[in-house]
């Protein structure tokens, strides 16, 4: 179980204007990504821009936060993609601007959770259930039922104001997920490797990689707070 005082630590109110432009960076960042030569690198400058402006106007637990994330975000699209292969970026690198734009969405998901309660946040995995359920049923997303196992588990081990976070970010990763794929900006493999099991572009459950990312950082947090 984590501890109240750590959820609490990591759930600082986010600045209404620093949700804003980090819902804008990733709305327009991607589509900038996908269409405009040379998209790439101004997505990269801008991005990392604003994670560090974030960073340098946190407090000391903030700043723990964003760069936990990033840190575990980086270690996790390293895994994922390059060595795991569960996805593939359009041009077939690790573009500079997703690990910060992890931080950038944790951001967001961190003001939203603001306003979502403990029990809640139990509606997301219950209406989730039938369609990861349905799909692994009909084989076509077999994947997604292993992912959602993993979430269910992160969000029953949670206490209330985490729990919350986990699902949210269930959702805006979901959501982004979505419309990455949508563009092309990266494209999912129709079959896990090393497992065998067929997925979906992108798998409905998606987003527990989000949440376990997030379920590291509240943990790194814990430790700060003990030191």
């Amino acid at each position: 179980m984590i501890p109240a005082a750590v959820a609490a630590a990591s759930l600082r109110p986010v600045p209404v204007s620093l949700a804003s432009v980090c819902a804008l960076v990733i709305a327009v960042g991607l589509p900038v990504d996908q269409f405009v030569r040379f998209g790439q690198v101004g997505v990269d400058v801008i991005v990392w821009g604003v994670f560090l402006g974030a960073v340098r106007s946190a407090d000391r637990p903030g700043r723990v936060l964003l760069l936990a994330c990033l840190l575990f975000a980086t270690l996790g699209e390293v895994f994922l993609s390059l060595v795991w292969g569960l996805y593939d970026y359009r041009l077939g690198n690790l573009p500079l601007f997703v690990p910060p734009g992890h931080a950038l969405l944790l951001c967001l998901g961190l003001f939203v959770a603001r306003h979502v309660g403990a029990r809640a946040a139990w509606l997301v995995p219950a209406l989730a259930l039938p369609a990861v359920l349905a799909m692994a049923w009909l084989h076509s997303d077999t994947f997604g039922l292993v992912l959602f196992v993993a979430f269910a588990l992160a969000m029953a081990l949670a206490n209330g104001r985490a729990r919350a976070l986990y699902a949210v970010m269930f959702v805006l990763s979901l959501l982004l997920e979505l419309y990455g794929t949508w563009l092309g900006n990266w494209r999912w493999r129709a079959e896990a490797p090393w497992l065998g099991l067929p997925t979906c572009n992108p798998p409905l459950a998606a987003g527990t990689f989000y949440c376990l990312l997030d379920v590291l950082v509240v943990a790194t947090l814990r430790r700060f707070a003990r030191a």
